[in-house]
């Protein structure tokens, strides 16, 4: 009837052991775990302590991996509004190209008719005077 007590004794020895490990370190704790055989209830207690710190550090690098997810969205709709708001800029940028450039060829074309005229009004005088003599 010996081995039913330890039996039930043994998980309060492992919560003990657990709580007593909760300030070790993690060499420590790895050390015990490695100088007892598997199964023993310092084994087991160390086992249970390196899985629940395990945990609590991957439930923290979930944590942090989520507010690192959440930035990365927020940048990228950010880089989203500023790549419409170039493509709209430069749709304008290049309308307002085409209006300058349709407005040079009419200038062009008034500078061409400008000296056009000036060539046949100088044509013109030159003719009145030599016309003269």
């Amino acid at each position: 009837m010996a081995l039913p007590t330890t039996n039930l004794r043994e998980p309060e020895t492992t919560q003990a052991l657990v709580q007593l490990l909760r300030t070790r370190s993690y060499e420590e704790i790895r050390q015990r775990m490695y100088d007892n055989p598997p199964g023993s209830a310092w084994w087991t207690a160390c086992k249970t302590e390196l899985d629940v710190r395990n945990g609590e550090q991957m439930a923290a690098a979930l944590s942090s991996m989520s507010r690192v997810l959440e930035r990365l969205r927020a940048s990228t709709e950010h880089f989203e509004q500023l790549a419409d708001t170039l493509y709209h800029t430069t749709n304008e940028i290049s309308d307002q190209l085409k209006t300058n450039q349709e407005s040079a060829r009419r200038l062009e074309v008034a500078v061409y008719v400008a000296i056009g005229i000036t060539l046949v009004q100088l044509f013109n005088l030159v003719f009145e005077v030599f016309g003269r003599r």
